[in-house]
């Protein structure tokens, strides 16, 4: 988090994340596509600085192949595996340690 207001870049990826229901996922790349932007590496560095974590569900944005993806600026350890708490807790099914069941997909 940063003490800095949010670009406006910034603020549709977290507009966008606000939709995704609970028990559901995105990805960084279907983010990118539903508000025309061509990176899906800019959406995790906008969801990295997200200040209204937990509100806004970043923790519901995963990777394109519905790998768990990183969280928080980490790609493994404890911040990792507190977003696969918060994803199993609201109901998110997983295949295994880091792959979402595909019915978990959620494309808006």
């Amino acid at each position: 988090m940063t003490d800095r207001n949010p670009t406006a870049f910034e603020q549709k990826v977290y507009d966008f994340t606000l939709s995704i229901p609970r028990g559901r996922v995105s990805t960084y790349g279907a983010i990118a596509r539903a508000i025309g932007c061509r990176s899906a590496q800019a959406i995790g560095q906008a969801l990295r600085r997200n200040p209204y974590a937990p509100e806004v569900p970043c923790h519901r944005v995963v990777s394109t192949g519905l790998n768990i993806g990183g969280f928080s600026g980490e790609r493994a350890g404890s911040e990792i595996d507190r977003k696969r708490r918060l994803l199993l807790d609201e109901g998110v099914r997983f295949l295994d340690e880091s792959q979402i069941a595909p019915e978990c997909l959620w494309e808006g």
